[in-house]
């Protein structure tokens, strides 16, 4: 028996109704905010995020392994083909995203990007069978 069950993704940022409505806009759902600190995202059939303000905000910076590393990040299926990916990477930068890593994606099967305020988000060529 689990000792709790989770509850949010919580992702610090310096502007949470903004990074909500960029999430709500790859996701869906649509942003509830609590107060101008917090606001939260149910995504639809999937996970609650929380957008919280904080302050003095420091963006991890990928990839690296010391103190500033990213810590985690958001892994998105955007489909089965390469040209699902290629109509979702040309929609995550025209709501702001930042490209991270593009490169050998056949290999890897997904590509990296920041969102507007720094955090790293995978956009993932996923096989059906």
């Amino acid at each position: 028996m689990p000792v709790a069950r989770l509850r949010s993704v919580v992702l610090d940022c310096p502007d949470p109704r903004a990074l909500a409505d960029f999430y709500a806009q790859v996701a869906g759902g649509s942003p509830q905010a609590e107060d101008d600190d917090w606001v939260v995202l149910q995504v639809p059939d999937g996970p609650r995020l929380s957008f919280q303000r904080a302050e003095g905000f420091t963006p991890p910076q990928w990839p690296r392994a010391d103190q500033d590393s990213q810590q985690f990040h958001l892994d998105f299926d955007a489909g089965s083909t390469w040209e699902e990916i290629d109509v979702a990477h040309e929609k995550v930068l025209a709501l702001g995203a930042r490209p991270l890593d593009l490169e050998d994606r056949e290999k890897k099967d997904f590509q990296v990007y920041a969102d507007p305020a720094g955090h790293p988000f995978c956009l993932c060529r996923i096989e059906h069978p």
